[in-house]
């Protein structure tokens, strides 16, 4: 779409001013303009049969993109560009192409092209400076066509600002009038060049717009290009470090000729050759999986040639390849040096090292492309002679570009594939059994099994005992609401012996009967305490007796609860038959003959009548009663 969408926003406004290029040529643009039309009806078939998302899915039933087009507003200004207005012709003659103007309403669809094109191509910076290029030939085209219809409006040569007089030979030919008309314009909105100047009002307005819009334009070339060229710069920063802060710190810290010599020279290798040393910070903005798949298929072939990742499940490759960090190193730059501790390992990508003895000079052998070293020392293999150290020093020959993976990245991959990992580690072993480097020992593997031995015989006895003083705070939980369940009777029975003792409304027979009541519920509340005693005695026996026996046990059950709680409730119903309750005056042997004696009492108060008791009767036995209450309590 993008020639017929310019075809037609040139040639219509060319036509429509240069009289001569519309006469001279109607038959080619007839041509072209049926064939441009032609164009816009295939595209709109095209645009039927084009999917379009819903919710994420790539619609491609053919009801429903037509549906979908047919009911858009784009097939209405589709619809209306394609409107037959040639027949226009037949009133306003063959020599009037502005009938066609409506073909300017698919300026959208050029809009779209452009877009997708700049987001596919691989220079997408020189694509915007040749897009913003075209939008400006465009307007000074329109500008050219405008000044001299204006100039033909007003008269040709009527003064020095419009175009000269036609008459004249030199002005009278097709191709001059349009070069003249077209460099006027970029004069103007370059704002390059004298012009003349204005002499009809006319003149003055067109000057006015044409500045107004010069200024805009001259705005949109050089923000445009500076646009271009912060990306580009930001594209050098993300790709390469920023050689400027690197040569100014050592210009301030007065590093010596040769070492920023060695640093120049390697960042002068890494424009030359478009070495890229920060690939996971370009990758960061796209999906993980898509990184996965990139990293993949630029790393994996290096990283399975390594001996170790032989055999390795493919998705513990592709959490590798992620991790690898590309390198350069200068000529004669020591990679590692024996008897360094080993933190990663290095696979070479391009270029070759030498594997040189401590004086430097002497080579033992020649790494390539393909070799790795360095990938013992990051297994943690126990048992390693060299104790992960380097056991040879690497230097590069020339510049070299190699991978390296740290020890902790292999160890988080690791971390997830245990497999994998008890695998490396038994390849690992082979090596240095090869090497020589591998001392074979039990005595590791033995004091570690005596070490887990002991870690279990220590949790289980701590377990045990663990068990016994949960046991112990069982029984005194069930001890706890025994005493309080004694305490709430014995407070109940003293509350309902005090409201006994209050005078009542009747004489003396009714306070005699009082008193004589009282003694019983003397007896009964001592009783009672003592009952409640004697079920504590009981319980506190048993707790020992179950917290001396609990050592073996594993765990207390709630069956072990309730066979205590009838042992106690057996044990108090016996106790409660034996014990026989000591009083001064207030003795009862049971609470059958407390009872029984109430009753005797209550008898001889109804023979004697008003008869009070004397002082050595109930109101003595009360007294000694609060005493031996007082006393029960302390003890």
């Amino acid at each position: 779409m993008i020639f017929p969408i310019f075809y037609n926003w040139v040639i219509i406004i060319c036509r429509t001013c240069f009289n001569s290029i519309e006469v001279n040529y109607l038959a080619v643009w007839l041509t072209l303009d049926y064939l441009s039309d032609l164009m816009y009806v295939a595209d709109m078939i095209i645009r039927v049969r084009t999917g379009y998302l819903e919710q994420g899915i790539l619609i491609k039933d053919r009801a429903q993109l037509k549906k979908y087009y047919l009911r858009s507003s784009r097939f209405l200004w589709d619809l209306a560009a394609l409107l037959p207005t040639d027949f226009l012709y037949v009133f306003l003659g063959i020599h009037t192409p502005l009938v066609r103007i409506n073909r300017f309403l698919r300026t959208p669809r050029l809009n779209e092209a452009l877009d997708r094109m700049e987001t596919r191509t691989s220079y997408p910076n020189t694509f915007r400076i040749s897009k913003l290029m075209l939008y400006i030939f465009v307007l000074i085209h329109w500008n050219a066509c405008l000044y001299f219809a204006l100039s033909n409006y007003i008269g040709f040569g009527a003064d020095r600002w419009v175009y000269p007089n036609i008459t004249n030979p030199v002005f009278a030919s097709m191709r001059r009038q349009y070069f003249y008309c077209f460099w006027f314009s970029a004069q103007i909105f370059t704002t390059v060049g004298d012009t003349p100047l204005p002499d009809r009002e006319e003149e003055y307005l067109f000057m006015i717009a044409d500045l107004l819009i010069a200024v805009l334009v001259f705005a949109s070339i050089v923000g445009n290009v500076g646009n271009v060229i912060t990306s580009l710069r930001d594209r050098d920063n993300v790709f390469f470090p920023n050689h400027e802060l690197v040569k100014a710190y050592l210009r301030n810290h007065h590093i010596s000729k040769e070492l920023r010599k060695r640093a120049n020279d390697w960042y002068q290798h890494l424009h030359i050759n478009r070495k890229i040393t920060r690939e996971n910070e370009i990758l960061q903005q796209l999906p993980v999986q898509l990184q996965t798949e990139i990293a993949v298929s630029v790393h994996l072939p290096t990283l399975s040639k390594v001996t170790i990742f032989q055999n390795c499940e493919k998705s513990l490759l592709e959490e590798l390849v992620l991790k690898l960090t590309p390198q350069v190193y200068s000529p004669g730059e020591y990679v590692c040096k024996k008897g360094d501790v080993g933190h990663e390992m290095y696979i070479i990508k391009e270029g070759k090292l030498a594997v040189v003895a401590d004086d430097g000079v002497t080579q033992f052998a020649v790494l390539s492309e393909g070799n790795f070293f360095g990938e013992i020392s990051i297994l943690n293999i126990k048992g390693n002679k060299s104790g992960n150290r380097r056991t040879a020093n690497i230097r590069s020959i020339g510049h070299s570009d190699l991978f390296s993976l740290s020890k902790e990245d292999l160890t988080d991959v690791l971390s997830e594939f245990p497999a994998a990992k008890r695998l490396l580690e038994e390849k690992g072993r082979q090596i240095l059994t090869k090497m020589g480097m591998l001392e074979e020992t039990g005595e590791g593997e033995v004091g570690e099994a005596e070490k887990v031995e002991t870690k279990l015989s220590r949790l289980e006895s701590n377990l045990d005992a663990l068990q016994t003083k949960l046991a112990r705070l069982m029984v005194e939980l069930e001890s706890s609401n025994h005493k309080m369940l004694a305490r709430v009777e014995q407070l109940e029975l003293e509350l309902e012996a005090l409201e006994n003792q209050l005078p009542g409304n009747e004489g003396g027979e009714g306070e005699e009967g009082e008193g004589e009541r009282g003694e019983g519920v003397g007896g009964e509340v001592e009783g009672e305490r003592e009952e409640a005693e004697g079920e504590e005695e009981v319980v506190e026996a048993k707790a020992k007796e179950q917290g001396q026996g609990q050592d073996g046990d594993d765990v207390t059950k709630e069956g072990d609860g309730e066979s205590t709680k009838s042992a106690n409730e057996e044990k108090k119903s016996q106790d409660m038959e034996r014990r026989v309750v000591k009083g001064n005056g207030c003795g009862v042997e049971d609470s059958d003959e407390g009872e029984k004696k109430r009753g005797d009492d209550q008898e001889k108060n109804q023979e004697k009548g008003n008869d009070r008791p004397g002082k050595g009767d109930g109101v003595e036995i009360e007294n000694e009663c609060e005493k031996e209450e007082i006393s029960g309590e302390k003890e």
